[in-house]
């Protein structure tokens, strides 16, 4: 019997340093999340877009999620000149 650590946790735990400094950088900051229709037709992905929108509710980022207007919302970050 081996105390080895579980490599799930392991990868859960970097996953978490990881992200950290964006957490930080973001806290208080409200996000636009687009919901397609993809996503929205299987099971699974819906489950985890809905535990990510918990995540960054929970972490202190107020996320806004829409559904459709992908060509618009587009056009409005190319005019920002933000990349996506």
């Amino acid at each position: 019997m081996t105390n080895a650590p579980d490599p799930a946790l392991l990868a859960k735990a970097e996953t978490l340093t990881e992200a950290l400094p964006y957490l930080q950088r973001y806290a208080g900051a409200t996000f636009v999340v687009k919901y397609g229709g993809h996503a929205m037709g299987d099971p699974e992905l819906a489950r985890d877009f809905a535990e990510d929108v918990v995540l960054l509710k929970a972490v202190g980022i107020n996320p806004i999620v829409v559904h459709g207007g992908g060509p618009q919302i587009g056009a409005m970050l190319k005019r920002l000149g933000v990349e996506s």
